[in-house]
């Protein structure tokens, strides 16, 4: 029993730990010591480093884990019968976690094997997602897999200041207004050509 106690308190430190992490490195920037981090969670130093050694580390703990969700993010949006609610559920879940916010770090951080395996599993499902939104027509035929991931970044910064109820009503309205640009069949011509993966992956560096 004690044994089981002493996991589950370390479980629930981690918890808030990564909390923690993502909140301040979202708000006060990547450089911000790793102290501010120790006192958001309410933890010592000595249980931060006994469990992330580095900031490298903590950070590539904090990318792994939006890019799990963002597989299963996916997954749940494949499971939808109709292909706009299943794209509209993934972006809108994906803004909601704000998945997207890590991807400043992109190029500061040595990307781990299991983080490029997670990535392509998210990428491939969401091309996947994409692909049958465009096939049954109801997604503008010249928006890409990349178009969207870009768009949830974009809607997943933080905004300047405080949290508040006003910010968040903006957001829904102003990603409202997003969803429905990516309805088909579009009535402006997108400008330049669409990303490529490999501009994509190469922010984070050379895949091995």
């Amino acid at each position: 029993m004690a044994t089981r106690g002493r996991q589950a308190e370390a479980a629930r430190n981690d918890l808030r730990l990564l909390q923690a992490a993502h909140e301040v490195f979202t708000t006060q920037g990547f450089d911000a010591p790793v102290s501010a981090i120790a006192k958001r969670a309410g933890v010592g130093m000595g249980s931060l480093y006994r469990r992330y050694r580095t900031k490298e580390e903590l950070l590539q703990r904090l990318c792994l884990i939006a890019m799990e969700r963002v597989v299963e993010a996916a997954e749940a949006a494949l499971a939808e019968e109709s292909p706009w609610a299943g794209l509209e559920l993934y972006v809108r879940t994906c803004v909601g976690l704000r998945s997207g916010a890590l991807a400043p770090v992109a190029g500061t951080i040595e990307v781990t094997d299991e983080m490029w395996r997670t990535s392509r599993k998210a990428t491939e499902l969401a091309d996947r997602l994409i692909s049958r939104a465009r096939e049954a027509g109801v997604l503008r035929d010249d928006v890409t897999m990349l178009d969207v991931s870009l768009l949830i970044e974009q809607f997943s910064r933080p905004a300047p200041g405080p949290p508040s109820e006003q910010h968040q009503q903006v957001k829904q309205r102003l990603l409202a207004i997003a969803l429905d640009g990516l309805r088909a069949p579009g009535r402006t011509e997108l400008p330049g050509d669409p990303p490529s993966l490999e501009w994509y992956e190469g922010r984070w560096g050379r895949h091995p």
